[in-house]
């Protein structure tokens, strides 16, 4: 379980609430390596291990970020995991735009806002706790549709333009963090179709094989965080250990 870091290392999930986040969580769990584990999710959450800290917070909002960085007070972070992401919204009325004449301003806004505005302030929040000597991985969720080189099919614009702005937001604070830690990693991860809320309504498509339970993901993402080191930072990857192109 993530050797590069040290025992008893501390961590911190947000989006805990959610399919990957609540797998990452329960993987992390079942090792004894985790010494301090601050849970984040906008819905109350429960858990027995003692080793837990459950923090209902939304770290999409200013508010919610401060109130993380009172919960972290100052300690050394080795490990931050954002599972936060947005794809649709009936409610906000935000579905991935198959033409044009389907984007829609606000919902633009709210995907930039939350897929890559919000990762990239939760490092800020938490830089002071990433500064230093010791080893540390900041991972977060973005999706191969992300990927500029790889934008064959066209549609879905804001989901693809806020996940490739979330990519440049993390590759550009990698070069920063590496002056403060030398051993800090940022990565982009892309799961694969998860079998969670964020893809329900779009997985008739999905071939067989290919739709794959959060757990099986959240051990595919660690082997892939295993994996890296501090050379590699900034850089994307999917759940089976390739890079993906920007």
């Amino acid at each position: 379980m993530l050797p590069a870091l040290p025992e008893g290392f501390t961590a911190v999930m947000t989006g805990a609430g959610g399919g990957i986040g609540q797998a990452m969580l329960n993987r992390l769990l079942k090792s004894d390596r985790p010494g301090r584990v601050i849970a984040v999710s906008r819905q109350s959450l429960e858990h027995d291990d003692r080793r837990v800290e459950n923090l209902k917070a939304d770290v999409t909002t200013e508010e919610g970020r401060k109130a993380l960085k009172k919960q972290l007070d100052g300690a050394p972070l080795h490990l931050l995991f954002n599972a936060i992401g947005l794809l649709h919204d009936e409610r906000r009325r935000i579905s991935p735009e198959k033409r044009l004449e389907d984007l829609d301003a606000e919902a633009l806004s709210t995907l930039f806002h939350v897929n890559a505005i919000t990762p990239v302030l939760l490092i800020q929040t938490l830089v002071s706790s990433l500064k230093g000597r010791h080893s540390a991985i900041i991972a977060s969720l973005s999706a191969r549709v992300g990927s500029i080189g790889d934008n064959e099919l066209g549609g879905w614009y804001g989901y693809r333009a806020s996940k490739a702005a979330h990519n440049m937001l993390l590759r550009t604070a990698a070069v920063e963090l590496a002056r403060y830690n030398r051993q800090a990693i940022v990565l982009n991860l892309h799961p694969g179709t998860t079998d969670t809320v964020l893809s329900r309504p779009f997985q008739r498509r999905v071939p067989e094989g290919k739709l794959f339970t959060p757990d099986f993901v959240a051990a595919r993402l660690l082997a892939v965080m295993e994996d890296r080191r501090p050379g590699e930072s900034g850089s994307f990857w999917d759940w089976d250990g390739k890079p993906v192109p920007f």
